[in-house]
């Protein structure tokens, strides 16, 4: 089977209920060694138990295939998979890396010096103020920005990115044609037409709670190294940051008050080895090397 089809069939793959990245990426090995397997092959190769495998089945054989890849180029919604050369290369090396992602906008920035900026969705002044000392000479420097499009320092890196001329990645834990949060719209209706917007999801995949933490292995997985500005002891932030250590690539994090409950995750970083940055270029002077 030529790549071409297998590229089409894990789209049909990723449409379907009863899955996820982890079934994916079993179904596509066994695919790679045999092209002939059937949906039932897949669901035993998968190892998927009685209720999965009757939502994969039943929504494999119901899924026209054709028609939603019309819905997809009417949309322009294109996707790029693990088997492509343009697929990510740091992200193909993490643990359980996404099969495919869709994507609007320009899919060449994933080439670039990537660093990925998170911190709360609660951020103070600080947190502000932190932002606009660091970013405008990690933007001259080239380097483009990735966040998950959520309200507080995820939101204020892109838009600061933006009016600063650079350019920014949104890693988004929906379809690409959902809104969260909705006052996001203008935001990610911008990043998707000028810059570039990411899901693993299938449209009209909703803001499901458990789909953040896998958005955030993907923000993680991209970028070169991972700036928390502001994070609670226990917050998505430190989730991705700590994926981050785990495929051993850098984080840095914004030191603070340490009677603000939103530095103690930061802070706790750097107690733990994270780089403590005080300007842009402690975080250069890493990525540069």
């Amino acid at each position: 089977m030529q790549t071409t089809n297998l590229d089409q069939l894990l789209f049909h793959l990723t449409l379907c209920k009863g899955i996820g990245a982890t079934s994916r990426i079993r179904m596509l090995s066994s695919l790679i060694d045999d092209p002939r397997l059937t949906a039932h092959d897949l669901a035993k190769c998968a190892q998927l138990n009685s209720a999965n495998k009757k939502l994969f089945l039943d929504s494999f054989a119901a899924i026209r295939i054709e028609e939603s890849l019309d819905e997809y180029q009417k949309k322009q919604i294109k996707w790029v998979s693990i088997l492509d050369k343009s697929y990510p290369e740091y992200l193909k090396h993490i643990y359980n890396p996404p099969a495919l992602l869709f994507y609007q906008g320009n899919l060449t920035l994933l080439t670039g010096n990537l660093l990925a900026i998170v911190g709360s969705r609660l951020n103070s002044t600080y947190g502000e103020e932190a932002l606009a000392l660091l970013l405008p000479e990690l933007i001259t420097n080239n380097i483009i920005t990735v966040s998950g499009l959520a309200k507080g320092i995820d939101q204020k890196a892109h838009k600061k990115t933006i009016e600063l001329g650079g350019r920014t990645i949104a890693v988004i834990g929906t379809g690409l044609d959902q809104f969260y949060p909705f006052e996001n719209e203008k935001l990610q209706r911008d990043i998707a037409k000028n810059h570039l917007l990411i899901s693993e999801y299938p449209l009209g995949t909703k803001p499901l709670k458990q789909h953040f933490p896998m958005r955030n292995r993907i923000i993680a997985g991209l970028s070169l190294g991972t700036l928390v500005i502001e994070a609670k002891y226990r917050s998505g932030s430190l989730i991705t940051a700590n994926l981050a250590l785990q495929e051993g690539r850098e984080v840095f994090a914004v030191p603070g008050n340490i009677t603000n409950p939103y530095s103690e995750g930061t802070n706790d970083l750097i107690l733990h080895g994270a780089k403590s940055v005080l300007t842009a270029e402690h975080i250069l002077e890493e990525l540069n090397r």
